[in-house]
């Protein structure tokens, strides 16, 4: 080989890194911007049911995202790349996972472990195979479920959660306390803007259109949901509620838009997509309907994300062969 040629292949590199990989002219953070904008109708929201402290939740774990993040960049002498909004939009997701009158430590807390555990640990953005504010929730409901558990919160309202009615008092009693207009209001307890089913719908529907998530995650998600809930509610009505009451009740559409389709954990392609989805949607009605917890989205997604790299392996044939 002449020395011209040796040159030039040891010019021609191939850098592998993690995905996201994004080939259509928009970068990391005008994605996550965008994403942060499309949760805005569910802080007004969140902010209508349960008042200001709400805004107080929700800037605590945005600071402390943003601060863990920096914190750790520096450590690992990495550039501070904070200005990309990917630990705002973790901060402001898991805030919607906790209770309006959560103690201040606890976003803090909870924040700081989504970045630190769930993040950096795997070596940042993309690198992480699990949903890093799940795993954040996860963490803190496992320390402190009494406070993290927001049908144990007596907040100053009105309202109750759906969830808990269906578990502890049966179809007919949470039927006759819920309607799916006041459900579909927000008007029920739970994680401060994961219950604002309306507002999360509206964004999640903006971000689909923009192309900022992959529709066949939320799709597949909602299918899961209908099809595991629908077969139990025809098996026994009066024992098993309707996959739509499921869809409506705590954080199932807010995991469908916001929590399965996060970057890191969530397959690559369509068909895997919609298998990871109707596997976390179904998980969802299982851990609710059979699980000590009350709302399993979160372990849903979490378990759904481990089986991400087999849904992976799931390839179309190439031409030819």
């Amino acid at each position: 080989m002449s020395n011209q040629a040796q040159t030039e292949t040891k010019e021609l590199r191939l850098g592998v890194i993690a995905p996201p990989h994004m080939h259509c002219g928009r970068t990391i953070p005008s994605v996550m911007r965008e994403i942060c904008i499309a949760l805005i109708p569910a802080v007004c929201m969140a902010v209508w049911h349960f008042g200001p402290q709400a805004l107080t939740v929700i800037g605590l774990s945005v600071v402390s995202a943003v601060a863990t993040e920096a914190l750790c960049l520096k450590v690992m002498k990495k550039d501070l790349v904070v200005d990309d909004f990917h630990a705002v939009y973790i901060g402001m997701i898991l805030a919607f996972m906790l209770p309006a009158d959560a103690p201040w430590w606890l976003p803090v807390i909870g924040a700081a472990v989504s970045i630190g555990l769930g993040k950096m640990v795997f070596g940042g953005l993309g690198s992480n195979p699990f949903c890093p504010p799940a795993i954040g929730w996860a963490i803190l409901m496992l320390c402190w479920p009494t406070i993290v558990d927001a049908s144990s919160i007596q907040l100053v309202n009105e309202y109750l959660d759906p969830l808990y009615r269906l578990k502890y008092y049966g179809v007919a009693d949470a039927a006759d306390q819920f309607s799916y207009a006041s459900l579909l209001w927000g008007e029920q307890m739970g994680g401060l803007g994961a219950t604002q089913v309306g507002a999360l719908l509206l964004g999640g529907v903006i971000m689909a259109a923009r192309l900022n998530v992959a529709f066949e995650t939320p799709i597949g998600f909602i299918l899961g949901i209908f099809i595991t809930g629908g077969a139990l509610h025809y098996s026994n009505p009066e024992l098993y509620a309707s996959p739509s009451f499921h869809l409506l009740s705590g954080s199932a559409v807010f995991g469908a838009f916001f929590l399965a389709t996060e970057f890191g954990g969530s397959p690559s392609r369509p068909v895997p997509r919609i298998l990871y989805g109707m596997i976390a949607g179904s998980l969802t009605i299982i851990i609710r309907t059979f699980g000590i917890y009350v709302d399993g989205v979160a372990f849903a997604v979490l378990l759904a994300n481990a089986l991400t790299p087999y849904l992976d392996l799931i390839r179309p044939k190439p031409f030819g062969a």
